[in-house]
């Protein structure tokens, strides 16, 4: 346990309450853990091999805004492609900051509708819908609805084989 938290940068307490499923971790802290790991989101929600086809209605809902926006995890793949399918929905106004994910990830995202403020460090730039956008995500990112009707796009993260 210490040393799964160490490289997860969480205290013990934390993890010991993950394994002995208390708590309420939010999507950051997941995220952390597995990386530590070396597993997807996914992987370490679901915990069983997956079928040859699983289907998925909505999702699991992981993120939640003060304004009604929403990010769900909607399906992801593990080694030897470990990969990340999201469904967003950002209200006017509405921000989600990301900590930096597993070093050499990516992230492909394509605006359905509205228009979507990216920023990785100082460097910001909007996509409108019908675009897609490549970003690195092994740093701290951001996704941003400026406009004013709600955002919506979906996200595909991409993570480097070790």
């Amino acid at each position: 346990m210490d040393a799964l938290a160490a490289r997860a940068g969480l205290s013990k307490g934390v993890v010991v309450a993950l394994e002995q499923g208390r708590g309420n971790p939010n999507l950051a802290t997941l995220i952390r853990v597995g990386d530590a790991l070396g597993v997807s989101l996914t992987a370490l929600l679901e915990g069983t091999e997956a079928p040859s086809i699983s289907v998925q209605d909505q999702g699991n809902l992981l993120w939640e805004g003060e304004s009604g926006g929403t990010g769900r995890l909607l399906a992801g793949t593990d080694a030897p492609a470990p990969a990340e399918l999201w469904r967003w929905r950002l209200q006017p106004g509405e921000e989600h900051r990301s900590e930096g994910h597993a070093s050499g990830t990516h992230e492909l995202i394509h605006v359905l509708t509205g228009s979507l403020r990216l920023s990785v460090g100082q460097e910001e730039v909007t996509v409108p819908a019908g675009s897609t956008a490549r970003m690195t995500a092994d740093r701290p990112h951001g996704y941003a609805n400026v406009g004013e009707e709600p955002v919506d796009y979906i996200g595909v993260v991409v993570v480097p084989v070790s």
